[in-house]
């Protein structure tokens, strides 16, 4: 096996454990804190890619609810397994979320279909990062192999400040991240963007 894949999947185990030490308690007030912040940073941007969250990740459907309240155009993906990809679906409402694929919460019956082109801004799941934006995700590489072919939006990773690593090994394919937001607020590496408030 590829060393850094070897390492990447110890790596995931820890982070999965971190992240699992999160009481239910500290899982809400973290990701209410998290919604807040991002609402600040998301303001300027009118269409918005938000992943669908399922525990123990950062809660989005708070976040998803408030940005729909300000009328923000809201972009969900779905995930497609026959060929790893995402295809892109907008919401009007988090009531049309139910379990789909890999129990994530999905649009399904419910699809408007929405062009990558409209996106913004995105906002990515990830299991860890580290300060250079490098991302660790789940291992599957469905948010990779979409970040590679679309390069015209800031891609922002939302965290809890336990999935914090000091280095993620990076291979040829790795997307990196524009920003993290986490509890304690957000951090840009990108000299592109600039998402202060």
């Amino acid at each position: 096996m590829n060393p850094i894949v070897s390492t990447k999947e110890t790596l995931r185990q820890a982070l999965r454990l971190r992240r699992n030490e999160i009481t239910p308690e500290e899982y809400t007030t973290r990701s209410a804190e998290i919604a807040k912040h991002l609402l600040n940073i998301l303001r300027p941007f009118q269409t918005i890619l938000v992943y669908s969250s399922k525990p123990p990740e950062v809660d989005t459907r708070p976040l998803i609810a408030a940005l729909l309240e300000e009328r923000k155009n809201v972009i969900v993906p779905v995930i497609q397994r026959e060929d790893c990809s995402l295809r892109l679906s907008y919401i009007r409402t988090p009531d049309v979320l139910v379990p789909g694929t890999f129990n994530v919460p999905e649009p399904l019956g419910n699809e408007i279909p929405a062009d990558p082109a409209e996106i913004e801004v995105a906002l990515i799941p990830l299991l860890g990062f580290d300060s250079g934006g490098n991302r660790i995700g789940y291992g599957a590489g469905y948010y990779d192999r979409f970040l590679a072919q679309q390069t015209h939006f800031p891609t922002i990773g939302v965290a809890f400040t336990v999935q914090e690593c000091e280095k993620i090994p990076h291979e040829p394919t790795d997307q990196t991240l524009d920003a993290v937001v986490t509890e304690s607020g957000h951090t840009t590496f990108s000299k592109k963007y600039d998402f202060h408030p």
